[in-house]
């Protein structure tokens, strides 16, 4: 009977991770919501200086409710999300673990980490206004979105996404719930069509006349001119970062964590370690159109020539304790509806 239940056990747990090739001392293993592209060439030179192989699972969702599932037997040992809203989640369900290291302390600000140290950001992105160049150059607030002016200008995507759910949450710390919550009705009431698509669905509509402003992530824009398609979309637009003669522009992040029940540990802080340093942030900036996380790290030419500018200075952890409430905003204001 005991041979039996070792023998189930063992099987299990082979299941689990029947993903990777071995959870061998010379591997680690990685459960990554950034696309293959952005992260290949890093994992590549990693295992080149160290001679640790990378093993990794690519996925657009369901990262929480995996490790949820796999528990113990998890081989996960590094998470790699998009923005702070899936970290925060992890963090929320008990799926994280402190990982500390003098190279991280050094290489990343206080605003940019968990200060119980379970997640680290390894890029910065902005949320963006991108307005059509028949307008002229115009410097936005967040706030003048809500100005009656831009009845019917403005598209966005679904409220509830991420990326928005994030700026709504800055809102909140910024000016309170019931400022929010009217800020949120009086966009709803500029908008030129129901929230939907993405935020390069939006630079198009702008493109196609359908809207003169838009929200986007800063990098989509470095995207679209490199997309022989959709770089007339790029070129119809300014993009415009927001608040910059007060508090600054709303930023994101994506990041990186610890797994839980990390079985190679060593090996896992050994990659993290790699992905904050100078090295694998200037092929990191390079790769995906965001702004290196690490000061003194320059961005890519391309981002760079977007200009110099003021960020939000609010902690992400701060912004992240409203999520909930932006969430509740959002559906007050039947936003997506």
């Amino acid at each position: 009977m005991l041979n039996k239940i070792w023998f189930s056990t063992l099987v299990f747990v082979a299941l689990i991770g029947a993903n990777f090739n071995a959870l061998a001392n010379d591997e680690v293993n990685v459960y990554s919501y950034r696309q293959p592209f952005l992260v290949k060439p890093l994992f590549d030179e990693f295992s080149k200086e160290t001679g640790i192989k990378v093993n990794v699972v690519f996925a657009k969702k369901g990262m929480a409710e995996r490790l949820a599932r796999e528990g113990e037997y998890s081989p996960a040992d590094i998470l790699l999300t998009t923005d702070i809203s899936r970290l925060i989640e992890l963090h929320d369900k008990a799926l994280l673990q402190p990982a500390t290291s003098s190279e991280m302390t050094a290489a990343i600000p206080a605003q940019f980490k968990a200060s119980d140290d379970t997640w680290y950001a390894l890029t910065t992105r902005v949320r963006n206004i991108y307005s059509a160049k028949r307008l002229g150059k115009i410097a936005f607030n967040y706030e003048d979105l809500a100005d009656d002016k831009w009845q019917g200008k403005i598209c966005t995507r679904s409220g509830k996404h991420p990326y928005n759910v994030a700026l709504v949450a800055s809102m909140i710390a910024e000016h309170g719930e019931a400022d929010t919550l009217t800020w949120l009705q009086k966009v709803k009431a500029n908008l030129a069509r129901k929230p939907q698509g993405s935020d390069r669905a939006q630079v198009q509509a702008i493109h196609q006349n359908l809207c003169d402003i838009s929200l986007g992530n800063s990098y989509y824009f470095g995207n679209m001119l490199k997309d022989e398609k959709q770089k007339v979309w790029a070129d119809a637009v300014y993009i415009n970062f927001p608040n910059q003669n007060n508090r600054g522009a709303h930023i994101n992040i994506s990041g990186m964590a610890m797994a839980k029940y990390a079985p190679n540990k060593t090996n896992a802080l050994a990659l993290m370690n790699f992905l904050v340093s100078e090295e694998a942030q200037e092929m990191y900036a390079e790769t995906n159109m965001e702004y290196p996380v690490r000061p003194g790290v320059k961005a890519s030419k391309l981002v760079a020539s977007w200009g110099e500018f003021k960020a939000d200075a609010l902690s992400l952890e701060t912004i992240a304790k409203q999520r909930k409430a932006a969430l509740i905003l959002l559906d007050k204001a039947q936003f997506d509806l």
